[in-house]
């Protein structure tokens, strides 16, 4: 594999070892021109900016409650103005003097050994082309240590940019801090200021710690830059899930192909017979019955009647203004919807309900309920919150709140399906379908005491499609929640079928959608990105794809368990035919 790899790239020349610089011969700093130690500098003008920010708060604060005209101040209020304005301007303009040389002046791998020991070291690294390659470039790691003369070249892969070079004693010092805990994996991206890089090192360090190999997990061909903070820490590579394409799904009047990641056999299958079905019957309708993501911090009181009062007051119409203005207030997109109160004792749980456009909306919504509960501290300063989310929301988990009230896009999903294609296409028909979708969907699932799951399999499109598109996987749980509906239509001839589904949580900017391949399935769906014309559309045009596949997918497997089709389409895609009574011990 390795040797297919070489001849598949070209030759790269070695980079020489980056030259290092001793402080002796360059130390003068910017920082020196300053009386005191730029720490020190930097400390006092902290301290006066804070000070004179608290101040004039607590003072603006004072003014509103004694309706104090705000223009009208004290000596000891324009001295605090003049201070703030001063230590702002100062740092400002010079607080990033040591960052500025930082960025020039790197620690050489000596350096990392002792987080606490760095101003005591006398060798620094010049890296002034370390940020000119992007963080998806390949590095080879093993266990065992290379020669320390001959230097360590990538090999360009995925991306058209040059390899990436780094010395091996530079990087073998750097493996042996980590595996000493010297130097914390963490840190890795910030010291070496190389995302992909830092991934190598990491797992190069986890092998010889763990003594166990990762050759199966692949390194090469990711953009590592493009999670750095926001979808995963401390990578050591990826897991390659395979893509299959369901459709064309018609749906609403358009045809689409449904990116399904799944490791499952015949799901993709399955999904993509009950498009085929759909398609010649004329297709399906889905329509959004209700937007709005939810949070519910949960807040306490020395009473219960203080709960109560906070509870009338919060679902009072004539405060509803108020609310939605405060909560309005930190995103364009957030609308706030209303509250929903509950009480346990003196303890409350407070439900917000909020559009929040294009995005999946659990930091937005986040947000305007902090601004509300900041406001609501001044008219009860003796609640006190316990947490920001007290799982009245509900997220990641079954509730009996979100299959009543929704959470997200509630979505209803149908189709009439005709009787020739129910006989032709899914090999069963109209009647056998009705009875095990009443016998399975509805009373097996009440006998089991479900919680939103009256249906067959919804899950497990619904994490195939939140994977491609780069949704939130553990969502999946209240996403899922689904009632499958089937009824004899036209006569009995024809199959009327519908979906449910009140949760669906996702978005189409943020979180992993804006990841390279996640981004091109939401790019062949047509809903990549925020919508220009109407904020919030392409989410919503999202969660209806989801609902259509999930009717496709529910409609291919009951044929299926109707047909006694089941066991033998997992044993020609998903399983072994061998009669293992005739396998000898």
């Amino acid at each position: 594999m390795e040797a297919r790899r070489r001849s598949a790239t070209k030759p790269v020349q070695s980079l020489k070892p980056r030259k290092t610089i001793s402080l002796e011969e360059d130390s003068t700093k910017a920082s020196d021109a300053l009386p005191l130690p730029l720490y020190i500098t930097n400390a006092v003008f902290f301290t006066i900016f804070f000070s004179v920010v608290y101040f004039l708060l607590s003072r603006w604060r004072e003014k509103i409650r004694t309706s104090t005209p705000l223009h009208v101040v004290t000596f000891s209020e324009i001295v605090a103005i003049f201070g703030l304005v001063a230590s702002f301007i100062y740092l400002l303009g010079f607080f990033g003097i040591d960052f500025v040389q930082s960025l020039i002046l790197r620690p050489s791998a000596d350096v990392w050994n002792s987080e606490d020991d760095e101003e005591e070291n006398e060798v620094l690294l010049r890296k002034g082309d370390t940020r000119k390659f992007p963080c998806g470039q390949s590095l080879d790691c093993s266990l065992a240590p290379l020669p320390p003369s001959a230097p360590l070249v990538t090999a360009q892969k995925v991306f058209d940019e040059k390899p990436v070079a780094v010395t091996t004693e530079e990087d073998e010092e750097i493996i042996k801090s980590v595996v000493a805990g010297t130097t914390p994996s963490y840190t890795l991206e910030s010291k070496l200021g190389d995302c992909k890089r830092a991934a190598a090192i990491r797992r190069a360090a986890l092998q010889k710690l763990t003594g166990k190999s990762l050759s199966g997990l692949p390194l090469e061909g990711f953009d590592y830059e493009s999670i750095l903070g926001q979808c995963c820490e401390m990578p050591v590579g990826y897991v390659q899930i395979p893509v299959g394409i369901a459709g064309p799904l018609l749906l609403n009047g358009r045809e689409y192909s449904v990116p399904m990641a799944t490791t499952e056999g015949c799901l993709v299958a399955s999904t993509n017979r009950g498009c085929k079905a759909i398609h010649l019957s004329g297709g399906a309708t889905s329509v959004i019955l209700r937007d709005g993501m939810t949070r519910a911090p949960v807040v306490r009181f020395g009473t219960a009647k203080r709960a109560a009062d906070l509870k009338f007051y919060l679902e009072d119409p004539e405060n509803f203004e108020t609310l939605a203005v405060v909560f309005n207030r930190s995103s364009r997109f957030a609308r706030f919807q209303g509250i929903k109160c509950a009480i346990a004792g003196k303890n409350m749980y407070l439900r917000f309900t909020s559009s929040t456009g294009d995005a999946m909306g659990m930091n937005m919504i986040s947000k305007g309920v902090q601004n509300v509960l900041d406001f609501l501290q001044t008219d009860f300063p003796d609640m006190d919150v316990i947490g920001i989310s007290g799982n009245f929301c509900s997220d990641k988990k079954p509730a009996a709140v979100n299959w009543i009230e929704g959470r997200g896009k509630s979505v209803v999903c149908e189709a009439i399906i005709k009787g020739d294609v129910v006989r032709k296409v899914l090999k069963t028909s109209v009647e056998s379908l009705v009875e095990l979708n009443m016998l399975k969907n509805l009373t097996g699932s009440a006998m089991a005491g479900a919680l939103g799951g009256f249906n067959a399999h919804a899950s497990n499109i619904v994490t195939a499609v939140y994977i491609a598109t780069g949704q939130d996987p553990a969502q999946n749980v209240e996403s899922s929640h689904c009632l499958t509906m089937m009824e004899a239509v036209n006569d009995s001839k024809d199959l009327h079928i519908s979906v449910t589904m009140p949760s669906i949580e996702v978005g189409t900017v943020g979180g992993g959608t804006q990841l390279a391949s996640q981004s091109a399935c939401l790019n062949l769906l047509g809903v990549k990105g925020a919508s220009k014309e109407l904020p919030g559309a392409n989410s919503r045009m999202l969660a209806t794809i989801v609902a259509g596949a999930v009717l496709a997918g529910e409609l291919s497997l009951m044929s299926a368990l109707a047909a006694g089709q089941l066991v033998n389409s997992h044993m020609k895609y998903n399983r072994s035919s061998r009669d293992v009574s005739k396998v000898s011990s």
